[in-house]
C-alpha cells in the first residue's frame, strides 16, 4: 500500500448536524411539501381536466402534482378553474422553487461545501504557526485543552491528534482543529506543521505510545518543547531520553499532594490553586525584561518570584544568583489570576 501523503491528513471541525440528520430533514421537508400539494390537488380535483379520459383519479393527481413540481408539464392534465389555477400559481410554483433550492442546497452541503471545506482547511493547515499540538484526547488530554483555553489560548491555535473520531468530536466542538491520524508517524506530524508549532503535549494513554510519539516529534524538530504524561515511574527516564522537555507523572504528583496534606491541611489546596486558572493565583514562567535586569528576584512588580533559570540551571529565591537578574534569565513567579487581578 502506498504511503499516505502529508496533505492527506486534513484538519476538521465539527459539523453542526450529523450527516444523517441533515439528509433526514431535507427528505422530510420534500415529502411534506409534496404531500401538501397532492392533498390540495385531490380535494380540488374538480378543477382539473384530464384530456385523455376525462376522469381525474388519485393516480392522476399524483402524476399531475409530480410533473407540475418538476416543471415538466405535458398538458394532458390541466387546471381549468380559477381556484385550481391560483393554487398552482401561488402555492405549487413556490413549492417548485423550494424543491430546486433544496436540491441545490443538498448538492452544496454534501459535495461542493465538502470540497470547499477541504480546500479551506488545507489553507489553514498551511498557515498554522505558533500553535500547540496535543497528541491524545483522553481524560488528561481533554482537561489539558480545557486549561489551555481557560489560560487564553484560542481554540484555533490548538491542533488535537487522535485515532478516535468520538474523542475528536468534543475537541472540534470547542473550536480546536482536529486530525484523525496516528501521531507516531512522521507524515502526520508534518501535516500539522510541527516545525512551526510552539509546543507539543503528549498524552496517548499508554506510556509506550507516548514515548514513541515523543521520539518521532523530537527527531523532526530538535528544539520543540515537548511535555509528556507517563504513568509508570520506570518510564520517566525513558521519556526524557526520548527527548521530552517536561515529564509529568500524575500518580507521583498525587502522591506528593497526599503526603503534603499530612503536614498541613491547606498545602494541597494551595498547590491545586497554583496549577489551575480557576483559583486565585497561578504559576507563570517568562523571560526577564530589560527593566528588571540588574534587580533582585524579590523586586518583581507584578508577581512573587520563586525561581530563576540561568543557563539551564535552576536557582531558588534564597540563592545568591537571585540577588541580581540577568538578561536571558527565565523567571518562575506566582501571580494573581486574571479575574483576581482585575478585581484588585
Amino acid at each position: 500500500m502506498p504511503a499516505r501523503r502529508p496533505d492527506e491528513v486534513t484538519l476538521r471541525r465539527r459539523s453542526r448536524l450529523p450527516v444523517g440528520a441533515q439528509i433526514a430533514w431535507r427528505v422530510g421537508l420534500v415529502l411534506g411539501l409534496l404531500g401538501l400539494a397532492i392533498a390540495v390537488h385531490w380535494i380540488e380535483r374538480g378543477g382539473l381536466k384530464d384530456t385523455h379520459d376525462g376522469h381525474v383519479s388519485f393516480l392522476d393527481v399524483i402524476y399531475f402534482t409530480m410533473i407540475s413540481i418538476t416543471t415538466t408539464g405535458y398538458g394532458d392534465i390541466v387546471p381549468v378553474t380559477d381556484r385550481a389555477r391560483m393554487f398552482d400559481a401561488l402555492v405549487v410554483t413556490p413549492i417548485r422553487l423550494f424543491f430546486v433550492l433544496i436540491f441545490i442546497g443538498t448538492a452544496y452541503t454534501f459535495v461542493l461545501r465538502r470540497v470547499w471545506e477541504r480546500f479551506r482547511m488545507e489553507k489553514l493547515r498551511k498557515d498554522l504557526c505558533d500553535h500547540i499540538i496535543v497528541a491524545g484526547f483522553g481524560t488528561t488530554g481533554s482537561e489539558t485543552v480545557d486549561e489551555l483555553i481557560a489560560r487564553g489560548t484560542p481554540g484555533d491555535q490548538i491542533v488535537v491528534i487522535d485515532c478516535t473520531s468520538e474523542a475528536l468530536e468534543r475537541a472540534a466542538s470547542i473550536g480546536c482543529f482536529t486530525a484523525e491520524a496516528d501521531a507516531t508517524r512522521d507524515k502526520t506530524l508534518q501535516a500539522v506543521r510541527i516545525e512551526r508549532a510552539r509546543a507539543m503535549i503528549v498524552s496517548a494513554g499508554r506510556d509506550d505510545t507516548s514515548i514513541l510519539i515523543t521520539l518521532t516529534a523530537r527527531h523532526l524538530v530538535p528544539s520543540l518543547p515537548i511535555s509528556i504524561v507517563v504513568r509508570n515511574e520506570d518510564n520517566e527516564l525513558l521519556a526524557r531520553q526520548a527527548g521530552a522537555t517536561t515529564v509529568i507523572n500524575p500518580i507521583s504528583f498525587a502522591g506528593l499532594l497526599l503526603a503534603g496534606s499530612t503536614h498541613g491541611e491547606h498545602l494541597a489546596d494551595y498547590i491545586a490553586d497554583l496549577a489551575s486558572t480557576s483559583g486565585t493565583v497561578q504559576l507563570a514562567e517568562r523571560e526577564v525584561t530589560a527593566q528588571e535586569a540588574g534587580k533582585p528576584l524579590s523586586a518583581l512588580a507584578r508577581g512573587l518570584g520563586v525561581r530563576i533559570y540561568r543557563n539551564g540551571k535552576a536557582h531558588g529565591f534564597w540563592e545568591p544568583e537571585a540577588a541580581r537578574l540577568e538578561a536571558g534569565d527565565r523567571i518562575v513567579e506566582i501571580v494573581p489570576t486574571a479575574s483576581n487581578e482585575a478585581a484588585g
